[in-house]
């Protein structure tokens, strides 16, 4: 909401909490989350992309706007809203 009433600019903005995760981090909190019993697997033959995926969001903060809650937290909401509202819902 912060971003569609305080941006107009018709360059992208990226947003985010300003921390960086790697995916494995956010794999195993995301399984965390959903209660995934299973183990996660990685395939070494596959390239590891870019090494840092770290959104910039110096423009964002610029504008007074800093993340209230922490990117496990919104991942948790998000899944819980999920849940209490099933696709056929959506």
């Amino acid at each position: 909401m912060f971003v569609l009433k305080n941006y107009s600019d018709s360059q992208f903005i990226n947003i985010g909490f300003g921390e960086d995760v790697t995916i494995a981090e956010f794999a195993r909190m995301v399984a965390e989350i959903v209660g995934f019993p299973g183990k996660i697997v990685y395939d070494p033959s596959k390239p590891d992309g870019t090494p840092r995926k770290l959104l910039d969001i110096s423009r964002l903060s610029a504008m007074g706007w800093k993340a209230k809650i922490s990117l496990r937290e919104g991942l948790a909401k998000a899944y819980a809203d999920f849940l209490a509202h099933p696709l056929r819902e959506r």
